[in-house]
């Protein structure tokens, strides 16, 4: 329930721009957009393979994720079982393109990547109508290595033009 909160709290954060003058930006010298984009690349490599373990291995260990759908995965056996189960049932041969990402800083070992995705499913190569997502990353760096913390994964569904 922490945890949710937390995720809760950080969203709001995002959301409403309200953050400390570290947040700002990437502090100059510290390389971490490229182990940003390793964590990222590892967790594409393993959706393209249907590797819940591999992909579970991107997170802390007592991580949480936050399906499209609104399941919640907790632990890191946990969103790798959860996540096997989509890759064997309803998500096999898909794989995700990423399309951009901004990245704010909580504190230097804390960060919030807000990236849009999309699911191609397979022979796709461009994205579709009702493949994008949006999600929200919650990055932490532990004995000097950046893991995912928590993960919300939100489909974009447009609201109907002239409601």
């Amino acid at each position: 329930m922490r945890q949710l909160l937390l995720v809760g709290m950080v969203v709001l954060v995002a959301a409403t721009g309200i953050v400390t003058a570290s947040a700002a930006a990437e502090p100059a010298g510290h390389g971490d957009q490229a182990a940003f984009d390793r964590v990222r690349d590892a967790q594409i490599a393993a959706w393209a393979k249907g590797d819940g373990v591999a992909f579970a291995a991107t997170f802390t260990a007592d991580a949480d994720l936050v399906t499209f759908n609104g399941d919640y995965l907790k632990t890191r056996e946990g969103i790798a079982k959860g996540m096997q189960y989509y890759f064997d049932h309803f998500i096999k041969g898909s794989r995700i393109k990423p399309l951009s990402e901004h990245v704010r800083y909580l504190e230097p070992d804390a960060a919030i990547i807000v990236r849009q995705t999309c699911l191609l499913s397979p022979g796709e190569s461009e994205c579709r109508d009702g493949s994008l997502s949006v999600n929200t990353n919650v990055l932490v760096k532990q004995r000097g290595h950046w893991l995912q913390a928590s993960f919300q994964n939100t489909r974009v569904v447009p609201l109907p033009t002239g409601s």
